[in-house]
């Protein structure tokens, strides 16, 4: 892996606002490219093939993990998800910074395979604010957001697992926090010093 590339790992119950984060996150920052992960659940309205998710069936799925082609794999819901090992590997090496976006199963299974990585969790600023957001989507019946509130809350407790810990309340003040991680991961003594080695060098006489 390069050494001034960075992977992160980014965990939130449903909900809490991760997707339309890193989504602006991306649009701000050239330098981080999501990893694009497999799934077998139907495409929604909008989504890309290739852009959003990998969508596979589940006979496809089951064979890329019989191979060991993911990193982390998991069951949310009724479906399968998994993130290639191979396609973060050269993302890394090409020295792209990567965002997994991945439960907290998945985050540990990465964790895993890359001891390195920055986990990030984002979490809504209460358990009514969460609700409130899952029900204004217009796309789940009152079953399907009770059940996301069970998950969501299982999915609460393991935040103390992850590096960082984001409260999406006010966007722009949750997007300058994750966008501030990112800022000073990349500062740190031994990227800055792997990025900066002629450099630092030549200043000590070397």
């Amino acid at each position: 892996m390069n050494q001034t590339s960075i992977l992160f790992i980014v965990s939130a119950p449903s909900g809490a606002g991760k997707t339309s984060l890193l989504r602006e996150l991306f649009n701000q920052d050239p330098r981080l490219a999501l990893s694009v992960s497999h799934t077998t659940r139907a495409m929604r309205p909008g989504e890309q093939d290739g852009v959003h998710y990998h969508f596979v069936d589940v006979p496809t799925f089951q064979s890329l993990v019989a191979e060991g082609a993911f990193i982390e794999h998991a069951q949310v819901f009724d479906n399968y998800y998994g993130t290639s090992e191979r396609a973060v590997r050269e993302q890394l090496a090409a020295g792209q910074d990567v965002v997994v976006e991945i439960d907290w199963q998945g985050a540990r299974q990465v964790r895993e395979r890359f001891p390195d990585a920055v986990s990030i969790f984002i979490a809504p600023p209460s358990i009514e604010a969460l609700r409130e957001r899952l029900g204004g989507r217009g796309q789940d019946s009152e079953a399907v957001i009770e059940r996301r509130m069970r998950d969501a809350r299982s999915e609460l407790s393991h935040y103390p697992e992850y590096d960082y810990l984001v409260i999406n309340d006010v966007f722009e003040q949750a997007l300058r926090e994750l966008a501030a991680i990112v800022g000073a991961e990349r500062l740190r003594t031994p990227r800055q010093a792997a990025r900066h080695q002629a450099a630092l060098s030549a200043m000590l006489g070397g």
